[in-house]
């Protein structure tokens, strides 16, 4: 087979190989500009060395982190907890002075209530006795009528 190379000022087309499929090129243009990104590397980068020492600072400083940021959880939790507590607390000592102050008004209420019944209670017996010497005084008219009348008869 040959190869036919096409020299143009910005492309080079080599022709390869014919086949029953038809014909292939391969196009490269600009061979003798710079290419801008530069050469790929076909390696990767060489790592610089890491040693021994390098490797327990980092685990160590790893490790010092995981045990501060455990340390602010549990912190965080521990003041999650006490709020609630407070918060606990709180509710408690309102429902307890809510207690008290209902417990307060009701003795009150109980209290003026016995007074008015204990007023009522005295003002009915004053008018009961009232009424038991009025009846009295007209039982002593009535007997001293009937025995003026007696008298006279």
């Amino acid at each position: 087979t040959t190869v036919n190379t096409l020299f143009f000022t910005d492309i080079q087309v080599k022709e390869l190989d014919k086949r029953a499929s038809g014909q292939a090129f391969e196009v490269i243009l600009s061979p003798s500009a710079p290419d801008p990104k530069g050469e790929f590397p076909l390696s990767t980068p060489k790592k610089k060395e890491v040693s021994l020492d390098e490797i327990q600072k980092k685990l160590d400083a790893a490790e010092e982190r995981r045990k501060n940021h455990e340390a602010e959880v549990l912190k965080h939790l521990a003041e999650k907890r006490e709020h609630e507590k407070e918060v606990l607390q709180k509710a408690m000592e309102e429902n307890n002075n809510f207690s008290k102050m209902a417990e307060e008004k009701l003795n009150l209420k109980m209290e003026a209530n016995k007074e008015n019944r204990t007023k009522q209670m005295a003002a009915m017996n004053e008018k009961f006795k009232e009424k038991d010497k009025k009846l009295e005084e007209v039982r002593k008219n009535k007997e001293t009528k009937e025995g003026g009348e007696n008298e006279e008869n």
